[in-house]
């Protein structure tokens, strides 16, 4: 059982802020103005295959689930009304075409329990790997027990915290004090019945801190580099400080590069087709992630058709969503083709052309 604070001010200003994330991804332009590093890197092409495309086998086993592909819809939201039929859309997608799946911040689900219901996907996605989600602030602040429970409500198979020290420093109410938070992240790995995450939120992992992460017990880490949506910008819209750092962070090839080897990969941050996905692979992830393409497909068609009733504007965004998601599915698996894999192993193995160098 959760044992919530008080603070319904505080609570109230967390929901509305989550909504305000979504709107404001949505609706803006607060994309990264320099690229993830995707268009500089190839996939090297085979001529000779010696494959058959029908065939070919992208499963592979993640939190120890199978998965039809290595994608992870990455947490997104959650703590605000309409969180709900989002991350259940979205869930159930994952479960359709056996995909992990992640929820967005809990931060809101601590401070409200009401709102857990914005996070339970379980009932809609019962047999895929899904990721609870918490702030390493928050995780410092509350404590690997309240997190548990936490994890537990909504019956995760693992814990992502995230660390977003860029956009917090930017937020106009955002946390500045990031003391003790790989200690709290520590004792985390030590007293929690399922694997921790850490995760980056847009801005990237460097190796130094991979290492670290490693070194306390973290199973995987998330490079979530920058390239994508910019939660800085975002910020920027909700009249957040210190302007200047639209663009900071470590783009995301470049976190791959310098984290494979220490942790398990997930490759996210500017993942925008089934193509980087498998680019991400190569590179040396076990899994590739996104939020954004999928979360726009959704709510795009769930907009614009307004003259539906909300039965069928829900249907039809579903659909636009199992289209994106059957996309880059086919696109992996072209990728495999051209590189003669036969499989995720040896898509694995694809040899990466360097654009500005002849290094493979």
């Amino acid at each position: 059982m959760i044992n919530m604070p008080k603070n319904p001010k505080a609570a109230r200003q967390t929901e509305s802020r989550k909504k305000d994330h979504v709107d404001i991804v949505l609706k803006k332009d607060v994309q990264y103005a320099k690229g993830a590093g995707f268009e500089e890197i190839d996939l090297l092409h085979c001529a000779l295959p010696e494959c058959d495309f029908n065939k070919i086998d992208l499963s592979c086993k993640f939190l120890g689930k199978r998965l039809d592909a290595p994608l992870l819809i990455t947490g997104m939201t959650g703590g605000y009304k309409d969180a709900e039929r989002i991350n259940r859309s979205l869930a159930a997608a994952a479960e359709k075409y056996k995909l992990a799946f992640g929820v967005g911040s809990q931060r809101a689900m601590i401070e409200n329990a009401e709102l857990k219901k914005t996070y339970y996907v379980r009932d809609v996605a019962p047999n895929i790997p899904l990721l609870a989600n918490i702030g390493g602030v928050q995780l410092r602040k509350y404590g690997v027990e309240k997190v548990s429970s936490l994890v537990s409500s909504i019956e995760a198979d693992a814990l992502a915290v995230h660390l977003n020290a860029l956009q917090e420093i930017i937020q106009p109410e955002g946390d500045r004090d990031f003391t003790g938070v790989l200690s709290a992240i520590k004792q985390a790995c030590e007293q929690l019945s399922v694997p921790v995450i850490v995760k980056e939120t847009g801005a990237g992992i460097s190796s130094d801190v991979a290492l670290k992460l490693r070194d306390i017990g973290v199973k995987y880490i998330d490079v979530s580099g920058a390239g994508g949506t910019s939660w800085s910008k975002v910020e920027y819209e909700r009249k957040g400080f210190t302007p200047g750092f639209e663009n900071w962070g470590i783009p995301t090839v470049a976190a791959i590069l310098m984290c494979r080897g220490v942790l398990p990969l997930i490759g996210s941050g500017g993942v925008r087709n089934g193509i980087d996905a498998a680019k991400c692979i190569a590179l040396g992830c076990d899994i590739a992630g996104a939020a954004y393409p999928f979360i726009k497909s959704l709510e795009s068609q769930f907009v614009l058709r307004t003259n539906l009733s909300n039965s069928m504007r829900v249907l039809d965004s579903v659909q636009s969503l199992d289209k994106l998601i059957e996309q880059w599915i086919t696109q992996m698996k072209t990728c495999a083709f051209l590189t003669g894999s036969k499989n995720y192993e040896q898509l694995k193995k694809a040899k990466i052309v360097f654009r500005n160098s002849n290094e493979l």
